[in-house]
């Protein structure tokens, strides 16, 4: 179905979506496509022993959260964000920009507590607030972190790498984001640098917009169909599996790995990560051998 346009004849964004929107840009870009496309951008330089890692991520008034969320939580979220793209691709992070867009009657507590917020997220991961940016606007608030580290060449993964009859994993549970989940979360860059350190993993991404929407980009990039167990989805208590597959902001890592590994990867897990559940939801399967890989939807920007 073709998009419809507005009055003076332009597609509206609204009826576009965020992975098109960024695909039409990309062809413009053609010197950026091969950095573009993963959690983070990885950039090599000549004989340097690791890869350089980038991300910058937002949170938005009223779409990330509503203004009555206490702002330190709106800081750790923030901050989290773009840290929780590092652990999709093995990252280190250690250096953060921090932009900030307010609009004039945002108290200077909030302010404060915002930025309390932000530098305890760091924190525990010892990344560094290096500087940054302050701008009004006379819409919502708008909060931009950006965040440089590195990566090992022989640890680093991206979405692209899946290979048929590949297991799907899923770290923790899923679904039930709303109920401030999505304000209070870890990203799993511990479990990331185990994986990849122990574990060939051939493809993995973080769940922030779903798994109905991200899934099938990992099994896109890696030129693969899927096929889940929807009854194997490890649910946050009180959800449902339709919670657990569209309602996003889970941050928790989706993986491929060989099914020759699956029996010490679970045994392994399970003693280095005691309390952090890991569940086999599925494999990628070649994208012939399916009709229909959808799945109702998370998140998407714009729809």
């Amino acid at each position: 179905m073709k998009p419809s346009r507005s009055a003076k004849g332009r597609t509206r964004l609204g009826e576009v979506g965020e992975d098109a929107l960024l695909a039409s840009l990309l062809r413009g870009l053609p010197r950026s496509r091969r950095f573009i496309g993963n959690d983070c951008a990885v950039v090599g330089f000549c004989d340097a022993k690791n890869l350089l890692v980038l991300k910058t991520d937002c949170v938005v008034e009223r779409v990330h959260f509503q203004p009555d969320a206490d702002p330190m939580l709106v800081g750790w979220k923030a901050m989290m964000r773009p840290l929780s793209d590092f652990a999709a691709i093995s990252g280190v992070p250690q250096f953060a920009l921090i932009t900030l867009i307010v609009p004039a009657a945002k108290s200077t507590s909030w302010v404060k507590k915002l930025y309390r917020g932000l530098e305890r997220a760091a924190a525990r991961f010892d990344v560094v607030i290096v500087g940054g940016e302050t701008s009004a606007t006379r819409g919502s608030a708008a909060i931009s972190v950006g965040v440089s580290g590195f990566v090992e060449r022989r640890c680093r993964v991206s979405r692209a790498g899946g290979k048929r009859g590949d297991d799907l994993f899923v770290t923790g549970k899923l679904g039930g984001s709303l109920h401030e989940k999505h304000l209070r979360f870890v990203p799993r860059i511990k479990e990331s640098r185990w994986l990849t350190k122990n574990f060939h993993v051939h493809a993995m991404m973080d769940l922030s917009d779903g798994l109905g929407v991200d899934l099938p980009r990992l099994a896109k990039a890696s030129e693969l169909g899927f096929k889940i167990e929807k009854e194997s989805l490890p649910l946050t208590r009180g959800a449902t599996i339709r919670n657990a597959i569209s309602d996003g902001e889970d941050y928790e890592l989706l993986f491929a790995i060989s099914p020759r590994d699956r029996a010490r990867l679970q045994t392994s897990w399970q003693k280095r990560f005691p309390k952090l559940p890991l569940s086999r939801i599925g494999k990628l399967v070649s994208k012939f051998e399916i009709r229909d890989s959808r799945l109702p939807h998370g998140y998407v920007h714009f729809q």
